[in-house]
């Protein structure tokens, strides 16, 4: 029952912006990692940030000094600014957290939302 949901994809012009927005929704208890990551065509998904529940962060290479992730504790929800946008950011961006619940600890994934950069 619990689901992360984003939200904020889109097609952007190279040098653009986005933000992401991911929400957990069902019964939670207490949620430690968030990150985002992305896939695109013919290649291995990747780490692109992560955030722990203390607020200590971590970046791929290819986005330091671009994106910014962030999470906002009481509504669940973390978020992923995304700056000076390039072509080889595009990619299908997913949500994933460490969620407990009920049942104990669960890795869960979001749908994932496409992010398309054009030049």
């Amino acid at each position: 029952q619990v689901q992360l949901v984003e939200s904020g994809g889109g097609l952007v012009q190279a040098g653009g912006s986005l933000r992401l927005s991911c929400a957990a929704s069902g019964i939670i208890f207490s949620i430690n990692n968030m990150g985002w990551y992305r896939q695109a065509p013919g290649k291995q998904r990747e780490l692109v940030a992560g955030s722990t529940s203390g607020g200590r962060t971590n970046y791929a290479d290819s986005v330091k000094g671009r994106f910014t992730i962030s999470r906002d504790n009481a509504k669940k929800t973390v978020f992923l600014q995304m700056n000076s946008l390039k072509p080889e950011d595009t990619a299908v961006y997913y949500c994933n957290a460490d969620v407990r619940g009920p049942v104990g600890w669960l890795d869960v994934w979001g749908q994932g939302t496409q992010v398309t950069v054009s030049s």
